[in-house]
């Protein structure tokens, strides 16, 4: 599931803006870079299942994770876990309060990095 609502893609920020913005709202990414791209990670267990809402972006100038690299922001999107296969975003009907949980998140995201 794809929050296009918040119009993130295309979205150009620095690195450190869009860190603090999403460590801030509970995201991680621990290992989820490379020098070109990013990925913060929200974990949600709801019941059983687990779910992760992902924010992704991509490196424009400079390298990430050095705190001037502005990066391009991309969609972001929700997955459900299946063990041991993976994440799948397509085809899942997710929960409303898990929806509403991911919205508000985003909403924090945007909020900080609209304040900066």
């Amino acid at each position: 599931m794809k929050f296009e609502q918040f119009q993130f893609e295309g979205r150009e920020v620095r690195f450190e803006s869009l860190r603090h913005a999403a460590e801030s709202a509970g995201f991680i990414h621990a290992g989820q870079w490379d020098y070109e791209r990013v990925t913060f990670d929200l974990k949600i267990v709801h019941q059983e299942d687990i779910y992760y809402l992902r924010v992704p972006a991509y490196a424009i100038k400079g390298d990430i994770p050095h705190d001037d690299c502005v990066v391009r922001m991309l969609t972001p999107i929700l997955g459900k876990h299946y063990y041991p296969h993976g994440v799948e975003y397509d085809g899942e009907d997710f929960p409303e309060p898990i929806v509403n949980r991911c919205t508000k998140k985003l909403e924090q995201i945007k909020a900080n990095l609209d304040s900066e």
